[in-house]
């Protein structure tokens, strides 16, 4: 019988994940069963989130047990259908895990078009990431032409796409990114006005020249300094979109972070509405943003980058090195070959 290979959760992480908490298996290639369809995975998508699934805190999602799947989106092709609507060789995006084969719900599944982009989109630029980037900054924040936006993780997969859309919209768009090759990158290629390396120790001075005139929407994605800079610059009435906190996930920071009753307080007199949202509640936003990204990105207007790690027992590492900053857009492991 054909086996699948797995990583599962070998232990829960104390601080940064390390990858003893991880462990490769094999298992049976799985059977579907009724409303199920069995995917060869062929990209396997990494995302920040992952981390808050490692531990056993309550969440907006349950928590990878100890000793399961780890939890991921992937695309791949269908080997086996109790589903009608779909068929052997269809390539779809579902919930795989970090498997090179899953059942997987026919209901979480959607078909993939090859000839619309590559079909590693399906995880980045047009999947989670991109949808994320529109819900937050067409109806969290709601930006409008003129306004002035920050964008922080600016060049990551769900920033990289806040922003291009932001410029569409005629919004003074400045990024946040880790680096000068990355806050290079968004400012030549993805069109942000300027962006500013999270990791410059004048970043709050250099936000506020940035900015004379303040800040209308911040798209928030990491937390830490960042927030720490963008939070004084916000505009009476400002909206803030809360989508990740990624300096904050394993605990690092936490104790030397702006106390709450300052940020509380800035909220009040500034009147601020800060937002957070799980896209997974806004699925009814998906076919709205794919008819506008879609055609953007077949005609190569819109811009995205992906780094590429080769070979499920290599993504803990490439897990490891997303959480310290070391991917360039979106975070992609190839598990097979495409169809």
């Amino acid at each position: 019988m054909t086996e699948t290979r797995r990583i599962v959760l070998a232990s829960r992480p104390k601080g940064d994940p390390t990858l003893d908490n991880f462990r490769l298996e094999t298992a049976p290639l799985p059977e579907p069963d009724s409303g199920e369809v069995v995917v060869r995975t062929i990209w396997l998508s990494l995302d920040p989130y992952m981390r808050g699934r490692m531990d056993a805190a309550k969440s907006y999602a349950d928590p990878v047990e100890v000793g399961d799947t780890m939890e991921a989106a992937g695309v791949g092709e269908v080997i086996a259908s109790n589903v009608d609507r779909y068929q052997a060789g269809d390539i779809v995006v579902g919930r795989t895990g970090w498997a090179s084969h899953a059942a997987v719900d026919a209901r979480q599944c959607r078909k993939v078009d090859p000839e619309l982009a590559p079909v590693s989109t399906a995880l980045g630029v047009l999947g989670m990431p991109g949808h994320t980037a529109w819900v937050g900054l067409n109806d969290i924040l709601a930006g409008q032409p003129g306004e002035t936006v920050v964008v922080s993780a600016a060049t990551g997969a769900v920033g990289s796409v806040v922003g291009q859309l932001a410029v569409r919209k005629g919004m003074k768009t400045v990024g946040v990114a880790g680096g000068a090759a990355k806050c290079a990158y968004a400012v030549e290629k993805l069109g942000f006005e300027a962006c500013v390396d999270h990791r410059d120790p004048e970043l709050a001075q250099k936000l506020k020249s940035l900015t004379p005139e303040g800040v209308d929407c911040y798209y928030e994605n990491v937390g830490g300094t960042t927030l720490e800079a963008v939070l004084p610059r916000m505009n009476d009435h400002g909206r803030i979109a809360v989508c990740g906190m990624i300096a904050w996930y394993s605990g690092k920071g936490i104790e030397d972070a702006m106390p709450l009753p300052k940020m509380w307080r800035t909220i009040l007199v500034r009147k601020l509405r800060v937002q957070g949202f799980i896209v997974f509640e806004h699925m009814d936003r998906l076919d709205p943003f794919l008819r506008e990204v879609g055609p953007l990105v077949k005609s190569g207007e819109f811009h995205y980058r992906e780094t590429v790690t080769d070979g499920l027992e290599n993504a803990p590492q490439a897990f490891l090195n997303l959480l310290e900053g070391g991917n360039f857009g979106k975070q992609l492991v190839r598990v097979g070959e495409g169809p």
